[in-house]
Parts: structure tokens; sequence; C-alpha cells
């Protein structure tokens, strides 16, 4: 019998517990080839920033036998802990306060429904003319507002198209031999691309468009309470991924959902940014007029952004398929974000529908713990909607008509609250493309070709 020393037995044993229990660094010579693409995929579209977040760990205790010895292994798994809560207590706390005279009484109901007992705010605005139609729980959205999550793509999308660093089949290499373009990038919220796209245009770039579209500005036109977002000054440190970050999750961004629905209204319009303006008394609605805060020279690039948009509602990998779920009756399109922050999650949808009445732009934002995310943001939506046709809104309830003149004189700008920036001359100057001061372009067509809505349970689309 052969007799071996005990270095090599100890050797030996250390060879066979390193074969039992490699870890993906020590595999990953063997298995890059074959799995870079869908590990890159995988660990994109799970789009959820932790930052600052008290995580529990759990441990699972894996048996190894080397030469007839038992060794137990522990390996930890690390969970996240929130300690915020998802549901009200008391869901007539949602609507408290509330100021509804000049609302939409049938899309406020809808919104209501919707919402249900669920922690956070909606509202729905008509993107012709900027008037909140309704807006639940106005005390969150009139707050402060809180990091964008992936819906900051949106932003960086159109900034990259007016840049001219992509078009939307561009396909942008995310190594490894991974490329893909911006329709997928924006329906299935692919992090590093947009990481990539920040990193290519700098922090001076990614700002002044953001800026541009609102962000670090009053969104409302004297809407009474409504509170400011931040867009920073300077980049976030390299150690805490630089401008990357900022372009994929939005962090150290403070976002709100009126600013969001800006946003978004001013692409369902082909790129008005309006003041948005909530009614409040009879003689504000009878004299409701629109006020043009400006025009954003991104009608050309819309058709890029309308595909990717629908396809998170339409695709089977699409971020926001579950708002399939309750509605398919028309065209749909959004971006869904997800991400937390000291205990709480935050939830976002936003997007607008294209009805047989005109458009409705809606976001809903939602805070709490596990169950809150974007994709039931974008279920949320898909309930508001069926609201909406089971009250048979869409058959004899047309969206409020205004005056299609909207105000930019000076005396608009003379009243805004303390955070406005009625005009562009406000943004920093720079070579970029500057902003029209007048017009209202034409409503931004839907892609050509739209495909019809996937089931959320598809395995192709």
């Amino acid at each position: 019998m052969r007799f071996l020393s005990p270095l090599r037995v100890a050797a030996c044993s250390l060879l066979a517990l390193s074969a039992v229990v490699a870890t993906p660094a020590m595999t990953k010579n063997t298995k890059q080839a074959r799995h870079s693409k869908s590990q890159l995929a995988h660990s994109s579209t799970a789009h959820t920033s932790t930052k600052k977040t008290r995580k529990a760990a759990t441990a699972t205790n894996v048996v190894v036998v080397t030469h007839g010895k038992r060794r137990v292994v522990r390996r930890v798994r690390y969970v996240e802990h929130f300690s915020a809560p998802s549901f009200a207590t008391n869901v007539d706390n949602i609507t408290l306060g509330d100021v509804t005279s000049g609302e939409d009484p049938l899309v406020r109901a809808s919104l209501i429904q919707a919402l249900g007992n669920m922690n956070g705010t909606a509202l729905a605005i008509d993107p012709q003319n900027g008037r909140v139609l309704a807006m639940v729980n106005q005390k969150q959205a009139l707050g402060p507002g809180a990091e964008p999550c992936s819906t900051i793509k949106l932003t960086v999308a159109l900034a990259a198209l007016s840049e001219g660093i992509i078009t939307k089949d561009t396909p942008v290499n995310l190594g490894h031999g991974y490329k893909i373009d911006l329709t997928y990038a924006l329906a299935r919220s692919i992090n590093p691309y947009f990481e990539e796209l920040g990193r290519q245009m700098g922090f001076e770039t990614v700002k002044h468009y953001a800026n541009q579209f609102g962000l670090g500005e009053l969104a409302g036109y004297n809407i009474a309470g409504e509170q400011l977002g931040v867009y920073p000054d300077h980049p976030l440190p390299e150690s805490k991924g630089g401008v990357g970050r900022m372009c994929s999750f939005g962090e150290s961004v403070e976002m709100t959902p009126l600013q969001l629905g800006a946003i978004v209204a001013a692409i369902a319009n082909g790129g008005s940014l309006f003041y948005l303006q909530h009614p409040t008394t009879p003689d504000e609605i009878a004299n409701f007029q629109p006020r043009l805060k400006r025009t954003l020279n991104i009608q050309k690039y819309i058709p890029d952004m309308l595909p990717g948009m629908a396809g998170a509602v339409d695709a089977s990998y699409g971020t926001a398929r579950s708002l399939r779920t309750n509605f398919s009756e028309f065209p749909i399109l959004g971006k869904t974000g997800t991400c937390s922050d000291n205990g709480t999650r935050f939830g976002w949808f936003a997007g607008y529908g294209d009805g047989p009445n005109g458009r409705i732009v809606t976001v809903f934002f939602l805070t709490g713990g596990r169950p809150t995310f974007g994709p039931k943001a974008a279920e949320l939506t898909g309930v508001f909607y069926r609201a909406l046709a089971d009250k048979s809104y869409f058959q004899q309830h047309a969206v409020p008509q205004v005056a299609t003149s909207p105000a930019t004189d000076p005396s608009a700008a003379a009243t805004a609250v303390p955070g406005q920036s009625p005009t562009p001359a406000a943004l920093p100057t720079s070579s970029l493309p500057a902003t029209e001061t007048t017009g209202t372009p034409s409503t931004a067509p839907l892609p050509t070709g739209f495909a019809k809505p996937c089931a959320v349970n598809a395995t192709t689309c």
C-alpha cells in the first residue's frame, strides 16, 4: 500500500474542497465564453439599487466529504431588509387633505381604485396642455421626490440621441461580445447600456439635458405646496459608480412625480414641456390656459424612443409587461423603475396611453418594502385603464380641451414661483443644441407596425 505524506494528504483535501465549493471567480475562465451574454443580461435587468440599506444575512450549510471526513462549509447569502410598509393601515389617510374641486371625477376615482391601499401617489396629466386631471395623495406627489431609479433612463436616452451618440439601431458594446440597441435596453432596462452612454457623454452633458428636461426645477405653475427635486451640481464619486450610476439608477438625483410626468408628457406631445397646472377653483377651470415652459428639441428623436417604451409593456421580456394583466385595449408606452434607500423601496411607472379620445399621461410612485417595485406600479397602471374602460370613459368622455395657444409671455415668467426656470436662458450655456422658445410641435406618432400585446408570461413575442 502506498502511503502519502501528511503534506500531500492536506494538498489533496484542499483541492477536493475547492472543486466542490468553487466560486464564480474561480470558474470564470471556463464559463465566460459560454455564459457571458446571459450573465450580463441577467445582472442588467435586476434593476434594483440598494443604497445605504440594512441587509440581513442568512447562512446555508454545505457538507463536503474529503477522504472520509465530513467538513461543513458555510455559504452566506445576504437578503435586503426593508423597514417601510407597503400598505396603508388606514386607506382614508392616503387621500386625506387632497384638493379635488378642479379634477376629473372619473379619472380620480379610477386612480384611487388602482392605488388601493398601497402607500404611494398616482397622477394623470393631459399632455396636450399640462393640465393635471387628477392627483391622488397630493402630500406625497408634491413632496421633495425620491431617487428616480430606472426612469432616469428616459432622459439619458434622449440626451444620447440628441448628442448623436446613438440611434435606435446603434449596437452598444457592453463587453464580452455583448451588444444591444436602444429598443432592447429601454424595454428590459439594461443598466450597463445606460452607464456606458453616461460615461461617453460625461457629467456636464448629462446634467445639461436633465436640467433642460425639467429636473432641478419646479414642474408646476403655482401649485400650492409643491417642493423642489434635486439634480446635483457634481457627479457621484467614482467609488460609488460615478456618472454611470447616475444614468442607470439616478443615484444622488431626487425627482418628483410631477417632474417625471412633465417629461413623459413632452414625449407624448412631441416636445412641448408645459408647466403642469392643477386648477382648484371654478374660475381657474373656466379660464384655464396652457403655459409653455419651453419647447424641447427632441421631436425627431422621439420615434427612436417609442419602440423601447412600447416594448417595456408588450414584449415578453419587458419590465412593465404586468400592465397587460388588466388592460390590453390600446397601446400604452412607458418605463419602470425600482430601487431602494435606507430601508424603503421605490417603485415607479410613468407612461401614456394612446386612447380613442386622446392621450393620458400617468405616473404611479410607490414606497414600501418587498411588495413595492416598478412592475407593481405598471400593474396598477393597467388597473387604472381598466377602471376607466369599465366606466365607459373612452366611449363618452373626451379629454378636456382648452385654448391651443400656450402662454409664453413675460408675465408668465414674472409670476412663477421660486425654483422654476421659465425660459431656456436659465439653462447653462454650452455648445449643445439650444431649445426653441415658441411653437407647439405635432403629437408624436406611435411606432410603425405596432405589435399586438404579448401575454405577461409569454416566452416569445
